[in-house]
C-alpha cells in the first residue's frame, strides 16, 4: 500500500540535452585558494584539492558526457550493490528462480560480510517493494527500539561524561537498540520469497568460511575503525573492545585481501535452519542479552523477544506532473526529500542549468527549510503522534518555497509547522536494489550507523551492534527524546519513483487520466547520513530536470549542505541561525565564488558524497537499466 499525495494534470516533460554541459574548469594547485575577485564576501572559500587526483579520460561523443561508464542493460533481472560479490550473489539467486526479495536478502547478507563498515545483522533495515502481482507498493520499517528499562537520566549521565552533556555519545551500550535487520529479512521473505532462506544465506556462509575479497574503498573505511574505537575504549565510553578487535582488526584487512568470519557463518547457518525466532527469542537472543548485561547495558532478553517490525505505507508526491517519488515516513528522514521536491516545483531548474549558482541556491534553500521541519517533527510516530503527511500536505511546501530567494542565502530559517526536531551528517550504511523477470523491484537500505556501529561485538556471533541510539534527543519535551521501547530518528531511507509511460500511453483509446497512470519506474538510494534526502533530490532533478541518463545522474558532481538543527538538539536551541556550510565536488567548483557571494560558507572540493545504486525500467524496450556509484567499490549487472 502507498499513501499518495499527487496533484492532477498531464503534460510531457521535455528533457534537456546534457551534451551542452561544459567540462568543469581545472582547479588551482593545493593550498592556493580559489580566485574570488568579487566584492568582499564573508570568509574564505576553503579549497581542498587532492594533489594525486588522476587525469581522467574522456568518453566519446556517443556516450553520456558526465557518466564514468555506460549503464547496464538487462532483459530479465538486474542488481546494483556496494560490492561486486553481493551483486553477483543477487544475480545467481535470480537465475536460480528466486524473487527480487530473495536476491536482495542474499545480497544484504553478503554485504554484512564484505562491508561491515556500513551494515550487518546488528543493524536496522528499511525497504520499499513493488509487487507486480498485487500492483502495490509496500514499505517495511525494520528499525529497533531502546530498552524497556531505558532511563533518560542514564542517557544524560553518559552525555555528561562523554559528550559535554549535549548529546548521547557515539559508541558503547547506551547507543545500542534492538537490531531489526534479521526480522526485516524474514518479514520480506514470508511475503515475497520463493526460495528457502537457507539457500539465500548459503553464499555468504561459504565465503565467510573460505574468505571474501575486500576492495580498496571498503578497506580504507575499515582502517578508520580503530581510530574511532580505541580512543572511545580508552576514555571509558566504549565498555568492551576485545571482541571487535579480535574479529575485525587483528589485523584489519587491506585492499585485495580475503576476510574470514567463521562466527558469522555459524550464525547465518543457524538462522537459515531455525528462522527468525532464534535471533529474537532463542539461544542467540540469550547470548546477546548476556553479553550486553555483562558490560552494563539495560537491553535484555525481553527487549529482543518483544521486537517487531512494521509494514508501512510509502508516502508519494508528484514532481513535474510526470514522476511520483516515494519515501518512507518517520522515524526516517525520507519526507525531507519529498518536501524539497515540492518546494523546487516553483523553480525552472532546467532553464537555470545543472550546476548553476541559481539551481544550487534553490536546492540548498529548499534543503534548509525542509530540514528545519525535520528537526522539529521527525520521530517515532508511535510516541510523537505526528502525522507525517502534514509535511507534504497540498500547498504547504509551495508556501514554504515563497521564502526562497535564489539570489541570496536566508540568514536564518524556521520550521513551518509547530511540532518539534532531526539528523546527523555522518553515517555508515549500505544500499542495494534488485529487479526480477516478473517485474518485482526492491529498494533496500541497511545500516549499523556511525563508524561500523557501537564497537560492541557479542560473543561468538560475528557481527557488531549498531549505535542508532545516538540519534535520540535528551530534551524531555522533544518528540525524539530517549525513552523506553522507542525507535530513534533514522537517517537511512530507501526510495522509489513511478512514472507516466509517455508517449505510448497517449495513444490508448481512453481518457488521459486513465490512459497514463503512474507505473513502477525507479528503485534507487544514495546513502550517507544527512546527505541522503539531499542526494535523492539531486538524482531526481538530474533525471527529470537535467535529462541525464541513470549512470550519469549518479556520476554528476554533488553538493551537500551541513548546518541547522538536528532531532538530537534540544527545543529552543539556537541552531537554525547562520547559513551553514555548502560542500561541493570539483565539477561544481565554477559556482563556488557566486555561492559565497550570496552568503554561504563554501568548501570545495571534498565532502560526504554518499553511495548510489539504481535500477530503472525502460518502458520502450521492456528492459532493466542499472547503475552504480563510481565513488565506491560497487557494481551493477544483469542478465
Amino acid at each position: 500500500m502507498m499513501r499518495t499525495l499527487l496533484a492532477g494534470g498531464l503534460g510531457a516533460l521535455m528533457l534537456s540535452a546534457c551534451a551542452l554541459i561544459e567540462a568543469p574548469p581545472e582547479l588551482p594547485a593545493v593550498g592556493i585558494p580559489l580566485d574570488l575577485e568579487a566584492a568582499p564576501i564573508p570568509g574564505p572559500v576553503t579549497a581542498i584539492v587532492n594533489d594525486a587526483y588522476p587525469k581522467i579520460g574522456q568518453r566519446p561523443e556517443g556516450g553520456n558526457p558526465i557518466a564514468s561508464r555506460s549503464a547496464v542493460v538487462a532483459p530479465n533481472g538486474a542488481a546494483a550493490t556496494a560490492h561486486p560479490l553481493a551483486t553477483q550473489t543477487a544475480l545467481d539467486v535470480l537465475k536460480a528462480g528466486g524473487s527480487a526479495v530473495d536476491a536482495a536478502i542474499a545480497a544484504n547478507a553478503m554485504l554484512g560480510l564484505v562491508e561491515p563498515t556500513g551494515n550487518g545483522i546488528g543493524g536496522d533495515l528499511f525497504a520499499i517493494v513493488w509487487d507486480p502481482k498485487t500492483q502495490t507498493l509496500y514499505g517495511y520499517n525494520g528499525s529497533g527500539r531502546a530498552p524497556m528499562d531505558a532511563r533518560l537520566a542514564d542517557a544524560q549521565a553518559k552525555a555528561d561524561a562523554f559528550a559535554e552533556g549535549k548529546k548521547l555519545p557515539s559508541f558503547g551500550t547506551i547507543t545500542v537498540t534492538v537490531p531489526g535487520a534479521v526480522d526485516g529479512w524474514f518479514a520480506l521473505h514470508e511475503k515475497f520469497g520463493k526460495r528457502p532462506m537457507a539457500d539465500n544465506l548459503a553464499p555468504t556462509i561459504r565465503y565467510a568460511r573460505e574468505g571474501a575479497p575486500i576492495p580498496e574503498m571498503i578497506a580504507w573505511y575499515w582502517s578508520r575503525g580503530p581510530l574511532r574505537f580505541e580512543p572511545a575504549f580508552a576514555r571509558g565510553e566504549l565498555e568492551e573492545f576485545d571482541n571487535a578487535k579480535k574479529l575485525y582488526f587483528s589485523p584489519a584487512p587491506v585492499a585485495g585481501s580475503l576476510f574470514r568470519n567463521p562466527d558469522l557463518a555459524k550464525t547465518l547457518e543457524i538462522l537459515g535452519k531455525k528462522g527468525r525466532n532464534e535471533f529474537y527469542a532463542g539461544i542467540m537472543a540469550r547470548n546477546m542479552a548476556a553479553y550486553l548485561g555483562r558490560i552494563g547495558s539495560k537491553l535484555d532478553y525481553d527487549d529482543f523477544s518483544a521486537h517487531y517490525g512494521e509494514w508501512v505505507e510509502p508516502i508519494c508526491v508528484e514532481y513535474r506532473q510526470e514522476v511520483a517519488v516515494c519515501e518512507l515516513g518517520p522515524n526516517t528522514q525520507g519526507v525531507a526529500a519529498l518536501q524539497m521536491l515540492q518546494m523546487l516545483e516553483r523553480f525552472d531548474l532546467k532553464s537555470m542549468g545543472f550546476g548553476s549558482a541559481d539551481a544550487l541556491t534553490a536546492m540548498i534553500e529548499a534543503k534548509r527549510l525542509a530540514f528545519a521541519d525535520r528537526a522539529l517533527g521527525y520521530a517515532d510516530p508511535a510516541f510523537s503522534g505526528i502525522d507525517p503527511s502534514i509535511f507534504v500536505a497540498p500547498g504547504y511546501n509551495a508556501g514554504r518555497a515563497e521564502a526562497i530567494d535564489i539570489k541570496k542565502a536566508a540568514p536564518a530559517v524556521a520550521p513551518g509547522t509547530e511540532i518539534t526536531d532531526a539528523a546527523l551528517r555522518d553515517g555508515d550504511t549500505t544500499y542495494l536494489t534488485v529487479a526480477d523477470k516478473d517485474g518485482m523491484m526492491v529498494s533496500l537500505i541497511q545500516s549499523n550507523y556511525r563508524g561500523m556501529g557501537s564497537g560492541l561485538v557479542p560473543d561468538g556471533l560475528g557481527f557488531m551492534f549498531q549505535d542508532r541510539g545516538e540519534l535520540f534527543s535528551l530534551d524531555p519535551s522533544h518528540p525524539n527524546v530517549y525513552a523506553p521501547g522507542k525507535r530513534p530518528f533514522q537517517t537511512i531511507i530507501p526510495a522509489f519513483a513511478l512514472k507516466k509511460d509517455y508517449p505510448s500511453c497517449q495513444v490508448r483509446a481512453t481518457a488521459p487520466e486513465l490512459a497514463c497512470p503512474y507505473e513502477p519506474w525507479l528503485a534507487f538510494g544514495l546513502m550517507g547520513g544527512a546527505l541522503q534526502p539531499q542526494g535523492h533530490v539531486q538524482i531526481i532533478t538530474n533525471l527529470v530536470d537535467f535529462g541525464m541518463g541513470l549512470q550519469e545522474a549518479g556520476d554528476a558532481a554533488r553538493w551537500e549542505h551541513d548546518g541547522g538543527c538536528e532531532p538530537t538538539n534540544r527545543l529552543g536551541d539556537d541552531c537554525n541561525t547562520g547559513t551553514g556550510k555548502v560542500m561541493l565536488e570539483r565539477g561544481l567548483a565554477d559556482a563556488a565564488a557566486e555561492l559565497q557571494a550570496r552568503g554561504y560558507t563554501v568548501e570545495c572540493c571534498e565532502a560526504n558524497y554518499g553511495g548510489y545504486q539504481a535500477i530503472m525500467r525502460d518502458f520502450d524496450n521492456g528492459t532493466w537499466i542499472a547503475a552504480t556509484e563510481m565513488r565506491k567499490d560497487g557494481s551493477a549487472d544483469g542478465y
